[in-house]
C-alpha cells in the first residue's frame, strides 16, 4: 500500500519511510504500557495468542483503552477466530491487527475491507519467502525469523541483506523488521535494512512479558 492510504493517521506516522519507528512487543503489564507511552515509543504490541509466553488475557487488557492516541496499540493474533480481533478493535483496545500465524490473503483482506489496519508477520527462511510476501494484502509486512510452531519471539535474526534488497526492490511496501533485535544490533539493523520500523520483544525485556527499561531506553535513543 502507498503511504497515506492507511485507515488511521497514527498508522501512517508509524510507517513513514522517512522516519523509522520502534515497536515494543510482548507487553503484559499496565505499568509497562503506560511507561512506554510516556517515553513516546511509537507502538506497543500485545500478544493475544494463548500459547505465547507473553500472552495477555483479553479480560485483562482494559488498560490499553486509555492509551488511545498516545501510542499505536497493536494486537498480535495467531490463527484466531476473526471475530476475536474484530471485537477488541471495536472495543477500542487496539488500533491494528497483527496476523502472526498462517492466515490467508483472503483473511487479511477481510479485515482491510472492514477498515481494520493489518500488519502481516511472515517467517522468512529464504529469498523465496520474501518474493511470496510481496503481494500480501496488508498495510505493512513484518519480517521475522522462521520458527515453525512458535510464531515469533525466538530472538533469531533473519538475513538482513536479503531484507534490504527486498525493500529496495519494493519501495511501495511498508516493512517492519523483527527477529533478534536488541540494543546492541539495532543501529546496524536500521543502517543495513532501512525498514519503516523495528520490532522487538525479547530484546526489550528482563523476562518474557516484563520490560527492561534500560534496554527500551537504549533502543529508543536510536529513533
Amino acid at each position: 500500500m502507498e503511504l497515506g492510504t492507511y485507515a488511521f493517521p497514527v498508522l501512517c506516522d508509524f510507517l513513514n519511510p522517512n522516519k523509522p519507528s520502534l515497536k515494543i512487543c510482548g507487553v503484559t503489564l499496565a505499568a509497562d504500557a503506560e511507561r512506554l507511552a510516556t517515553m513516546h515509543i511509537d507502538a506497543l504490541g500485545v500478544n493475544f495468542w494463548p500459547k505465547s509466553k507473553r500472552f495477555l488475557n483479553p479480560d485483562d487488557a482494559d488498560f490499553l483503552k486509555p492509551l488511545a492516541g498516545r501510542i499505536l496499540r497493536v494486537g498480535v493474533f495467531v490463527n484466531a477466530d476473526p471475530d476475536h480481533p474484530r471485537e477488541l478493535f471495536q472495543r477500542g483496545l487496539i488500533d491494528a491487527v497483527q496476523l502472526h500465524g498462517d492466515e490467508s490473503r483472503e483473511e487479511a483482506q477481510a479485515y482491510l475491507d472492514d477498515k481494520i489496519p493489518v500488519i502481516k508477520a511472515l517467517g522468512i527462511r529464504n529469498e523465496d519467502d520474501l518474493k511470496a510476501a510481496a503481494d500480501f494484502p496488508a498495510d505493512a509486512l513484518l519480517l521475522d525469523a522462521h520458527a515453525p510452531g512458535l510464531y515469533g519471539g525466538t530472538g533469531q535474526t533473519i538475513d538482513w541483506i536479503a531484507a534490504a534488497e527486498f525493500i529496495e526492490s519494493h519501495p511501495n511496501l511498508s516493512i517492519i523488521l523483527a527477529g533478534g533485535i536488541v540494543p546492541e544490533n539495532a543501529a546496524e539493523a536500521l543502517a543495513t535494512v532501512h525498514p519503516a520500523a523495528l520490532d522487538t520483544a525479547s530484546g526489550s525485556e528482563s523476562s518474557p512479558g516484563i520490560k527492561d527499561f534500560e534496554k527500551v531506553a537504549a533502543l529508543n535513543a536510536l529513533f
